[in-house]
């Protein structure tokens, strides 16, 4: 049984998928017979910096996950406490997750503590290492962060081909973003819509997560205003909140007159409802500009939902064309196109491919990587 501490997210904080990523990966290494803890944040973000309504959840914690809230992302006297703490625990393996260049300072000076303990293997889990949104200090926070790494996990090839751009010689592993499962299973459409308070027989596209620039909510609202599209009664459902400003969608709204075929559901989704939204759509729709993975492509395989996606970043790579959904250009005349393609094929044309991706898209998989990669290039073991 080895000693497991993963840095990065967790409850009481709400940031969404990479959150619920952290509290699923514990359980996993748990499940694999290892020990395994959660250091979150006490301060993630300063407020002026959150987009959001609120960083914290009023859901009850995960049962049987211990998390230790104790990183201050901006104050460098918490960086030096906390590393000398994680240092002390000599854990065999630490995994941290790496999101946003912000981070890497607080993160990077933890580790760079933690290494000099000359025992703990310390993985990179990037979801990023180039961000969607760029800012004056990127490169040089994220190559800070990156150097105090053994060994990294990717899980598409757009962030792969970042980090070469940073760290080409140290060992990596790409894998598969495993499934969303731990949200409940699957109901049906119709227990989901009187859930949801939707009609039974309406025709809809989901999009889900939070409203950011990149992920092209304008694109989907302007596929909507297609007149082909409108004549087909079909309804876009957004689930999500807005984490920039909600005016230009509602302007949008209002010039394409859309208000009566968009269900403006945008609030932050609580984790019991999740596959309710899930369920309830006929397919789920990433409009993204730019990407690298998302965390809605498990979420849809786990629910066996068809999708539909863009071309960019690594969207594409996880979504076979006409087996388990649509890949289509990143323009509005596309996504339209592309819906109507999808109701021409129905929802059941999908059916084998979503289940034949969802086999692949494992925990026990992830986890045998993250073994693997923290292995290479290890040095002799020294004495606890």
């Amino acid at each position: 049984m080895a000693r497991v501490v993963i840095i990065g997210p967790a409850h009481p904080l709400r940031g969404g998928g990479i959150v619920s990523f952290n509290h699923r990966l514990a359980l996993a290494f748990q499940q694999a017979g290892h020990d395994c803890e959660i250091w979150s944040f006490s301060l993630q973000y300063p407020s002026f910096l959150f987009p959001g309504s609120s960083q914290f959840s009023n859901e009850a914690a995960p049962i049987g996950i211990r998390i230790h809230s104790a990183i201050n992302s901006i104050n460098p006297l918490n960086w030096l406490r906390v590393g000398k703490r994680i240092n002390a625990l000599r854990p065999d393996l630490v995994v941290v997750r790496f999101w946003l260049p912000l981070m890497g300072p607080s993160l990077g000076t933890i580790l760079s503590i933690v290494k000099k303990n000359k025992f703990s293997r310390i993985v990179c889990l990037a979801d990023n290492i180039i961000p969607h949104e760029k800012r004056p200090g990127d490169r040089l926070f994220t190559r800070y962060f990156l150097h105090q790494c053994h060994s990294f996990i990717t899980m598409s090839e757009q962030v792969s081909q970042d980090l070469r751009g940073f760290e080409n010689y140290k060992p990596h592993r790409q894998v598969a973003h495993p499934l969303y499962d731990h949200f409940g299973e699957p109901v049906t459409i119709e227990q989901a819509r009187t859930k949801l308070g939707l009609s039974a027989t309406d025709k809809i596209v989901l999009f889900f997560g939070f409203i950011r620039p990149y992920k092209g909510l304008d694109l989907l609202l302007q596929a909507m205003a297609d007149k082909r599209v409108a004549q087909q009664g079909i309804k876009l459902l957004i689930a999500g909140e807005y984490y920039e400003n909600p005016q230009p969608y509602l302007a949008l709204l209002e010039r394409l007159h859309l208000s009566e075929r968009v269900l403006c559901h945008t609030q932050f989704i609580a984790d019991a409802d999740v596959r309710y939204y899930l369920c309830a759509a006929d397919v789920v729709v990433q409009p993204y500009k730019q990407a690298t993975q998302s965390g809605v492509t498990p979420l849809a395989y786990h629910f066996e939902k068809p999708m539909i996606v863009t071309r960019v970043g690594g969207l594409a790579d996880a979504v076979p064309h006409e087996e388990a959904g649509l890949v289509c250009e990143p323009n509005s005349g596309a996504i339209a196109e592309a819906i109507l393609r999808f109701y021409q094929l129905g929802a059941d044309h999908f059916s084998k491919g979503l289940k034949a991706q969802k086999i692949k898209l494992s925990w026990p998989s992830l986890i045998q990587s993250i073994e693997e990669v923290a292995e290479l290039n290890k040095p002799h073991a020294h004495a606890r």
